[in-house]
């Protein structure tokens, strides 16, 4: 509450900011400053840009631009990057605004679309905009919620497109995590939105400590006395995790010296460490944190198995953390959100199992559970019901489930190729979640030890501040045909060169042309340098240049004659042939044993026997003329070279032979002598001394300065390509899209075709494979059981590459259509090919069986059962598949692929499928 002395410095800022003023009676708090500030500005008709942690409140901000734009009469969109959050916030917006009020769109459901503020997925958002829809007529707002998404390589060119796109009219409201990069982005939110606000806000509301849960002992991650302030200088590890990092280090020592060389006594010392340094199990950390106070907690496991087995585990040991009261409140919860699920389906699904673990107060939460049971986890958890969840990261992403701790049990995740570290970004968003604003006084951010954990690595993930912001923006087919039917191909590529990406591309620039300036000024003062009263100076450095290239041609061209030389006469050598070997280890008088003909490319390698009765390879570079056979030497035919006395034998033959042979060192060919004389060169040292600067007495410092100048102007060449390749990089990127679709015929320079219009309405990932398939009438022959089977494979990805393999197919025409995508996907990517483009993965048909049983009305348990997925896996694999059925059946026009495709979504959606809730 705010003191007396505080109320008329309020009253007069709410005399400049009314709205806020009545705003802010909706809370039972003050608001923090940054969200003041924010607000202001979003009253005063700015852009907004609001970076600040987890839990610090910057919802609120979106939050008052929907209330300024419902005060207005105007529109407010509130987008937000995955359907589970947009469902989230259209229930907490309903509640304060009234479902008239307010609407939804995500593509699974539609609530109220006409409504004065509309809820949606930013997907939604970028295909009104391409559309032209409407729904887009006296929009004033757009609250753009977890706005750091653009940086997802999968889906955050969705972001950038609405950014640029949306009509300058309409104030943006972006709301993001704390990146340190957050002045860059509003410098590009400015450059393409105009006006904008930048309210950066670092200070968590609820202070988090950082610990490590080892064995029992729950020990703080910094010293008692550490400033745990901004800078890492500031901060200092607590040295009893330094002490057991040690010691653990120590035991690992001595138990990899080998047990059996171990005393008794080291040995019991060592048991003794691991009892006392272990990693917790998961009863335990439930217990300590239960201990000390420090629950509710979300626990990361980074696995489903490990979830599903943690729950498991708390239940087999009879942990209950629920009240009677508390868990008759739960049971009711459950039955009545779960109440239309069929009971045959709430079996599958394991209903009793989950409500039990629920009502004593655990559950997981994971991509594979049910939506519905996953909203029932979310809602028991907020209200303080469920005090433990065991979880994946995807918890993580946007769903507001604030915890009083945060446990991590280790610091490896599996990203879906490799286990990777856990990264600070990371570490921060997911310890984030820990401290309740207006409950806790401080959250707590757990990790658990394991063997080999370095406490100062710990230290290092919770104290960094570096997280940057990077755009992963690229053009696509269907916005490339989106974007020329609007725009043409000229103001297209002038859009896209306004994109984040393009924007810190650029921005990589400026130092390269900073350093390309500071050279090119460097060069014009070694040309003043090199100038020379006498004459053309450059001009004389230019003879001079071309007779050194000329002679070291000349020079080149000798040497290679040479070694042909003597390659052509170590080929002519046979068995026996005695030689002079000039230089090396092998030098002097030595017989061939084997001429070591075809050896490789830089030609035979002899191999010989010397005087010291020693044996060697001999290559080209240890002669240095041509050599010949001096004499011949009869070898036994059964000679022996590793056999030290038949290298001895041979050798003293050879001594004997010599003593009848002239000295060897005057029997090599005599080279040939040079009689042609090179003209050009001539030509060219008579130029040079008749050159007037030949006798400057000045010449010499102005050589000097001459090679500095051409070095230099190397690196200034070097520096301009490297600027220009990134400059432009994704106006380059858009004209090679294009190139495609001309290739392909959906675009006719300026023009979008009538197999371009197709694609403008698939927003699939393989958009292009898709628009192909319309075109050549893969799908017209298929029943909707059969497209379904088929159309899965334009969204479904296997989480694991062996899930991939060998799919399994419906019978009859599926197979024959699904032949006939691969081999269509495989022509596009030749055309990809030939014009540097790589967008489209291949299709992935490991979902197809599953769709075709479940379009058949084949039940849930046996689909389940057939395909080996999870429940909530395959809810959201249908749901993509109605997504792209919809746009399937929107593209295709009058065909029977359309009439087919809106059969196929009637199928679909049924049962689990169709009976997720709106908050689901």
């Amino acid at each position: 509450m705010s003191s007396p002395a505080q109320r008329p410095a309020r009253l007069q800022q709410g005399q400049a900011h009314p709205v806020l003023t009545d705003f802010v009676q909706r809370y039972d708090y003050e608001l923090d400053g940054f969200q003041v500030r924010a607000c202001r500005a979003v009253e005063d008709g700015h852009g907004v840009l609001v970076a600040a942690p987890t839990g610090a409140g910057k919802t609120v901000v979106g939050e008052f631009a929907v209330h300024l734009a419902l005060r207005q009469g105007r529109k407010c969109f509130y987008t937000t990057p995955i359907k589970a959050l947009s469902n989230q916030k259209y229930s907490d917006l309903v509640g304060a605004y009234g479902p008239e009020s307010v609407g939804l769109l995500t593509g699974d459901n539609t609530v109220n679309g006409d409504a004065s503020v509309v809820v949606m997925t930013t997907e939604v958002l970028r295909n009104m905009i391409y559309a032209a829809s409407g729904t887009l007529a006296g929009l004033g707002f757009v609250v753009m919620d977890e706005v750091h998404y653009l940086a997802d390589r999968f889906r955050g060119a969705v972001w950038e497109e609405v950014i640029i796109h949306l009509p300058e009219s309409v104030s943006l409201v972006s709301l993001s995590a704390t990146v340190s990069n957050a002045e860059e982005f509003g410098d590009w939110l400015r450059s393409v939105r105009g006006d904008t606000v930048i309210v950066v806000e670092e200070r968590r509301p609820v202070p988090l400590y950082q610990h490590v849960l080892v064995g029992r002992q729950l020990l703080d991650l910094f010293a008692a006395d550490a400033d745990t302030g901004d800078g890492p200088e500031k901060l200092r590890v607590n040295p009893a995790l330094e002490r057991i990092a040690r010691e653990e280090l120590r035991a690992a020592r001595i138990r990899s010296a080998g047990r059996s060389r171990v005393r008794e006594g080291r040995s019991y010392a060592a048991s003794r460490h691991r009892e006392r340094h272990r990693t917790p199990s998961r009863l335990e950390v439930v217990d300590r944190l239960d201990r000390a106070a420090l629950l509710p907690a979300i626990v990361f496991v980074f696995s489903r198995a490990g979830c599903a087995a943690a729950v498991a585990q708390c239940l087999a040991a009879g942990v209950r953390l629920t009240t009677p009261a508390q868990e008759r409140t739960i049971r009711e919860f459950v039955d009545d959100h779960c109440a239309s699920i069929p009971d045959a389906d709430l079996a599958v699904l394991g209903y009793a199992e989950f409500v039990e673990s629920l009502a004593r107060g655990v559950a997981s939460h994971h991509a594979g559970l049910l939506p519905t049971f996953k909203e029932c986890v979310e809602l028991l958890f907020s209200r303080g019901l469920v005090p433990v969840v065991f979880a994946t990261e995807t918890l993580a992403l946007g769903i507001n489930m604030p915890a009083r701790s945060v446990v991590l049990e280790r610091l490896t995740k599996w990203n879906g190729e490799t286990h990777a570290d856990v990264t600070p970004g990371e570490y921060t968003q997911l310890t984030g979640r820990a401290g309740r604003r207006g409950i806790d006084v401080e959250g707590h951010g757990v990790v658990l030890w394991q063997p080999g954990l370095d406490p100062r690595h710990v230290a290092g993930l919770a104290s960094t501040r570096t997280y940057p912001l990077r755009s992963s923006f690229r053009p696509s087919y269907n916005m490339a045909v989106n974007l020329v039917r609007g725009d043409g191909r000229v103001r297209s590529r002038t859009l896209l060169e306004s994109s984040f990406a393009q924007f810190q591309a650029d921005r990589a620039v400026v130092g390269l042309a900073r350093e390309l300036r500071r050279g090119e000024e460097a060069l014009d003062g070694y040309a003043q340098a090199i100038s020379c009263d006498r004459g053309d100076f450059r001009g004389y450095l230019r003879l001079h240049r071309q007779l050194s290239d000329r002679e070291s041609s000349q020079s080149r061209r000798k040497r290679a004659d040479h070694r042909s030389a003597v390659v052509e006469s170590l080929e002519a050598l046979r068995r026996g042939d005695v030689i002079t070997v000039p230089a090396g280890r092998s030098a002097g008088c030595a017989v061939v044993l084997d001429p070591g003909l075809g050896a490789g490319r830089d030609g035979p390698r002899p191999l010989v026997l010397t005087l010291d009765r020693a044996t060697r390879r001999l290559s080209s570079v240890e002669f240095s003329k041509p050599v010949a056979a001096q004499g011949q030497l009869r070898i036994p035919k059964r000679f022996n070279a590793r056999n030290p006395r038949m290298r001895r034998d041979l050798a003293s033959s050879l001594r004997s032979l010599l003593v009848d042979l002239p000295p060897l060192e005057n029997r090599f060919p005599e080279p040939g002598v040079e009689t042609s004389v090179d003209a050009v060169a001539a030509r060219l040292r008579a130029e040079i001394s008749a050159h007037p600067c030949t006798k400057c007495p000045d010449r010499e410092d102005h050589v000097r300065w001459a090679d500095r100048h051409a070095k230099l102007e190397r690196q200034v060449r070097a520096m301009r390509a490297r600027i220009e390749q990134r400059t432009n990089s994704i106006a380059r990127q858009f004209d090679r899209v294009c190139a495609v679709l001309d290739a392909l015929g959906y675009l006719d320079q300026d023009t979008v075709t009538h197999d371009g219009l197709r694609l403008t309405r698939l927003y699939n990932e393989l958009d292009l494979l898709a628009a192909e398939c319309l075109r050549r009438e893969v799908w017209n022959d298929l029943t909707p059981q059969e497209l379904a089977a088929c159309l899965s494979g334009l969204v479904y990805e296997a989480r694991q590459a062996e899930e991939a393999s060998a799919p399994r197919l419906p019978p009859g025409a599926v197979t024959d259509a699904v032949a006939a995508m691969e081999c269509i996907w495989t022509d596009l990517r030749v055309v990809e090919r030939d014009h540097r483009v790589a967008l489209l993965r291949p299709p992935d048909f490991g979902f197809a069986w599953a769709a075709y049983r479940w379009a058949s009305g084949v039940s849930l348990s046996d689909v389940l059962a057939e395909a080996d997925v999870a429940a909530g896996d395959f809810v959201r694999a249908v749901k993509q598949l109605l997504d792209v059925t919809d746009q399937v059946a929107d593209a295709a026009g009058d065909s029977p692929v359309r009439d087919c495709a809106r059969l196929a979504v009637g199928l679909l959606r049924r049962g689990v499928v169709a009976y997720s809730s709106v908050t689901a």
